[in-house]
């Protein structure tokens, strides 16, 4: 147990001293008689310890009440966190192309969105002190994630996407770079970068990718941009009553010069991501090149205790004035 305010209970010594002041005030009570021998009987008598009960009630109770000033506290636990000073906001594209599945991950298909969210998902894993947003795109660009260090609910916003959540007809790049370079704008963090994956071409949304480039360079946000698919073209299943029962092969177009530009604008870098084993190393590389000292933040959990203290003293200035006007009432 500690105490918020320990010095407060430095008055717990002038309780002894308040004691004995009390005890010495005042000239002590009498009954004028006529005559002694009217009380000769009582000259044996012993005094009554009523009077000690409720002194002694009164003193413990403001005893507690001076410990509750205090403020005791138990200390339940310490939490030191790690904040790098690295703020990464991803950008997904989240259109209907990305179901293609064109990466393959121990002799089975996987399509370009549970491939990219793979990837991430062990990126997050591998920068638990950095603040990661997310920012998903499609025909529209949504803020999926605000930049967090609660890497946990990151993860399970994660695992919920699917492609269809967001109208997924078109592919608007611009947009999901301008939200995600928004989220950066008025931060201080030593470092701030994008990583914007898509498979496609902006045919979507109001802002010119490279002018949302500009604006990244301005505010100092380095973006890495990744081009997601195999050159030439992508099988992309076919679903009848909802299930699949095929594939098609559809023309791969990532805009590889827009990406470059992009990334070249920002001092970032561009990636082409055509196998499951070249994501894994964009995402190693990126982690490699955006590193900075850490920050230590240190937090402690505590339950307050001061509650029970103030109770405790009400309770015995309570008892102590019950007793004094029922029992243990003294006479006048």
């Amino acid at each position: 147990m500690t105490f918020a305010h320990p010095w407060l209970l430095l008055l717990l010594l002038l309780l002894p001293l308040a004691a004995w002041l009390k005890g010495r005030r005042g000239s002590s009570p009498a009954f004028v008689y006529s005559s002694v021998k009217l009380v000769a009987g009582l000259a044996g008598a012993r005094r009554s310890r009523a009077g000690n009960l409720l002194a002694a009630l009164r003193w413990l109770a403001l005893a507690l009440l001076i410990v509750a000033l205090a403020q005791p506290r138990l200390m339940k636990s310490t939490t030191e966190v790690k904040a790098s000073g690295v703020d990464i906001v991803v950008a997904l594209d989240m259109s209907g192309s990305m179901i293609s599945e064109d990466f393959e991950v121990r002799g089975e298909r996987v399509n370009r969105f549970n491939m990219a969210r793979s990837v991430l998902k062990k990126f997050i894993d591998q920068r638990p002190n950095d603040r990661i947003g997310l920012v998903l795109f499609a025909s529209q660009a949504f803020i999926g994630t605000p930049l967090t260090l609660d890497h946990d609910f990151l993860q399970e916003n994660l695992d919920r996407l699917e492609i269809g959540a967001i109208e997924q007809n078109s592919t608007a790049i611009g947009d999901g770079l301008g939200t995600a370079i928004n989220r950066l704008r008025d931060l201080k963090a030593k470092s701030k970068i994008v990583i914007l994956m898509t498979d496609g071409q902006n045919n979507s949304g109001k802002l010119d990718p490279l002018l949302a480039a500009e604006a990244a360079a301005a505010m100092k946000v380095k973006v890495y941009t990744v081009g997601i698919g195999e050159q030439g073209t992508a099988p992309m299943p076919v679903f009848m009553n909802g299930q699949k029962v095929g594939y098609q092969n559809v023309p791969v177009d990532v805009d590889e010069n827009t990406l470059q530009k992009i990334a070249a604008k920002t001092g970032g870098k561009y990636y082409r991501a055509d196998n499951a084993e070249k994501f894994q190393q964009i995402y190693a590389e990126i982690d490699k090149l955006e590193k900075t000292d850490a920050t230590v933040k240190k937090y402690t959990q505590f339950d307050e205790l001061f509650p029970w203290f103030v109770a405790g003293g009400l309770a015995l200035l309570l008892l102590e004035l019950g007793l004094g006007q029922t029992i243990l009432r003294r006479l006048p």
